[in-house]
C-alpha cells in the first residue's frame, strides 16, 4: 500500500515536468522560426511602399484642407476690406433720377492696390435701371467710395484705376495711406483649380448688417436698428469690429474664366477672395443664383492679372490714371 501510494504521488509531478519541457521547447521553436522569418523574409515591395507614401500624402492633404479656412482668415484678414459707396445717375443740371448705396469686399493684391468686382467699383455696371437712364443720356457718378480695413479706426478713400472691359473685375488705388501700403498682398494661384476641390470665400456678407449681427450684445443693441450704414460702419471701425467672415464649399465647375462653387454668400461679399486648399486666391467672388445653393459664381484670378499690371503702370504714370 505504501509503495503504491508513493508511486501514485510521483506520477503527476513527473508528467507536469515533461509537459513544461514540451512547452518550453515549443516556445523556443516559435522564437527560432520568428527570427528566421525576420532575417530571411523578403523586403517590402516597391508597390507597398508607394501605397504607404500615397496614403500619407492623402492624410496630409486632408489635414491641410481642414485647416485652410482658419489659416487664410487669420493670416489675411487685415488685407480684406469692407467697401462702402454712394452713387447717382441723372441728367446734367437735374436732380439725380437714381441714388443708391453699394456694399462690397476688396482685398490687397499689390502695394496700394485692391481687387474687387467692377459692379462694386462702378456700381451702375450691370444695373438694369441705371442702364436705361444712361441710354437716355443720364450721367453716372460716384459720390463716395471708401474702404474699411480690420484694425483701422477710420476708412480710407479708394479710386478705380483699372476696369475689365468684358468681365466683372476691377482694381482700385488706396489713397493717401502709408499704413495700408504695408498690408500683405494675398497670394494669387498660378494654376487653374479642378472641380471638386475645397474652396473658402472671405468677405462681408450682408455688409454692415452682417457685422452688426455678430457684434457684442451691447454694440448690437445700439446699432441694430440704425438706418445709416456709414455711421454704423464708422462706429464698428472705431471699436475694431470690422471683421470679415469665411464660408467653405467645393468648386463645382470651371468654365473659361467663370468659377462655380457652393460656398454660401450674400450681397456685400462681392469682390471677396476665393481660396483653394493651398491658401492661394483662385478667384474673385462675384454673384449668386437665388434658390440654388450650389450656384455661387466667381471670376478666375487669371483674368485679374492684366488689370493689376495695368493699374501698376498707371501708378507709375499718374497722368494716365484717368484713362481706361
Amino acid at each position: 500500500m505504501t509503495e503504491n501510494y508513493s508511486s501514485f504521488e510521483e506520477e503527476p509531478v513527473s508528467a507536469t515536468w515533461n509537459h513544461t519541457i514540451q512547452i518550453l521547447l515549443g516556445v523556443l521553436l516559435l522564437i527560432g522560426a520568428g527570427l528566421l522569418a525576420y532575417h530571411y523574409a523578403p523586403a517590402p515591395t516597391n508597390e507597398l511602399a508607394d501605397q504607404v507614401q500615397e496614403l500619407t500624402l492623402q492624410v496630409d492633404q486632408l489635414k491641410q484642407e481642414q485647416a485652410m479656412p482658419s489659416m487664410v482668415l487669420n493670416r489675411y484678414r487685415d488685407s480684406i476690406c469692407y467697401i462702402y459707396g454712394v452713387y447717382q445717375v441723372g441728367m446734367p443740371q437735374q436732380r439725380p433720377a437714381l441714388r443708391a448705396r453699394i456694399s462690397g469686399t476688396g482685398f490687397v493684391v499689390a502695394e496700394g492696390l485692391l481687387a474687387t468686382n467692377r459692379h462694386v467699383a462702378e456700381p451702375w455696371y450691370g444695373d438694369p435701371e441705371a442702364s436705361v437712364l444712361i441710354k437716355k443720356g443720364a450721367v453716372p457718378r460716384l459720390e463716395k467710395l471708401i474702404a474699411f480695413f480690420p484694425g483701422f479706426p477710420t476708412p480710407v478713400d479708394i479710386t478705380p484705376v483699372a476696369l475689365s472691359a468684358h468681365g466683372d473685375l476691377a482694381v482700385l488705388h488706396v489713397e493717401n495711406s502709408l499704413a495700408i501700403n504695408q498690408l500683405r498682398p494675398l497670394p494669387l494661384a498660378d494654376a487653374v483649380s479642378n472641380p471638386g476641390e475645397l474652396v473658402a470665400v472671405i468677405g462681408y456678407p450682408m455688409g454692415v448688417l452682417g457685422m452688426v449681427a455678430k457684434s457684442p450684445t451691447a454694440v448690437y443693441d445700439r446699432l441694430a436698428y440704425r438706418r445709416d450704414d456709414i455711421k454704423a460702419a464708422n462706429e464698428l471701425a472705431a471699436l475694431s469690429l470690422i471683421r470679415p467672415s469665411a464660408t467653405c464649399g467645393h468648386l463645382g465647375d470651371v468654365v473659361g474664366d467663370k468659377l462655380i462653387y457652393d460656398a454660401p454668400t450674400a450681397h456685400g461679399a462681392s469682390g471677396g477672395p476665393v481660396f483653394n486648399s493651398q491658401g492661394q486666391v483662385i478667384g474673385i467672388n462675384a454673384a449668386f443664383i437665388d434658390g440654388f445653393s450650389g450656384g455661387t459664381l466667381g471670376v478666375s484670378v487669371q483674368a485679374l492679372r492684366p488689370l493689376i499690371d495695368a493699374a501698376q503702370k498707371k501708378n507709375l504714370h499718374p497722368a494716365a490714371a484717368g484713362s481706361r
